[in-house]
């Protein structure tokens, strides 16, 4: 019975990865989600049903638009298999608990964030404020032990990032300090500190890497909310078992 849930879980993350996309790509632009429905952005023709499957309508028409050939960008199909994935995982780790929904709200937040911060370097306040009370009654069915914890990892987090943004004049974007306000609501006071350690080495091998890349000036922005997203997956499913390991190295 285990695996039907997962499977279930896996399908309804591709489904609801590819509203993600839309989502992330049009809230930014403070355009509707609903209107005008999924459409090639080069020649508008709508898109039907067929084109719309997840993962696989990409790969049938290989990545790219059915009538005009343009190209088709893989962040789509991307982020519908990630979101499959990371639902299936976290419903197979988690099983059909309270916990489960933190987990699937909590994927779903930072799926969301990472598409837009990716396309417009850009957290939008919207999706954040969406994301906020759905996570808070999360926490109270789901607390931490001590329940407590969810708010003062909610306060360390705002206020570390907010400090950073202070010290570097600006080096890091309001949506980031924000974003960590819900981030410590999840994980905890431990789990948001490692997130930010994480996510920091994530984020400076991922600029170096991009660096050399595009072979760009330092200053070139790089968004940082695709390695906190990496980072917080990471703690929310290993974090406690990362700090062991850490504390086992001391002793």
């Amino acid at each position: 019975m285990a695996i039907m849930y997962t499977i279930f879980a896996g399908i309804l993350g591709l489904v609801f990865g590819s509203f993600y996309n839309v989502v992330g790509l049009r809230v930014p632009k403070k355009e509707s989600i609903v209107a005008p429905p999924s459409h090639c952005i080069s020649c508008n023709r709508r898109l039907h049903a067929l084109e719309l499957v997840p993962v696989f309508s990409y790969l049938f028409l290989r990545g790219k638009c059915r009538t005009c050939g343009a190209k088709v960008s893989p962040i789509y199909a991307f982020t519908e298999l990630v979101t499959g994935l990371l639902f299936a995982f976290a419903t197979w780790q988690l099983g059909l608990t309270a916990e489960l929904m933190v987990a699937l709200l909590f994927v779903s937040l930072l799926v969301i964030i990472n598409v837009s911060d990716i396309a417009y370097m850009l957290i939008p306040d919207k999706i954040l404020l969406f994301f906020l009370p759905l996570l808070i009654i999360g926490r109270i069915l789901s607390p931490l032990e001590p329940w407590w914890d969810s708010i003062i990892g909610a306060g360390l987090g705002f206020s570390l990032l907010l400090l950073i943004a202070i010290i570097s004049k600006g080096g890091m974007g309001g949506g980031d300090i924000k974003l960590f306000l819900l981030i410590g609501l999840v994980l905890g006071t431990f789990n948001t500190l490692l997130t930010l350690f994480l996510a920091s080495i994530i984020g400076m091998i991922a600029g170096l890497i991009m660096l050399k890349i595009r072979r760009q000036g330092r200053k070139t922005p790089i968004p940082f909310g695709p390695s906190i997203a990496i980072a917080s997956l990471i703690v929310y499913f290993y974090g406690e078992q990362i700090i062991s390991i850490y504390l086992n190295f001391l002793q």
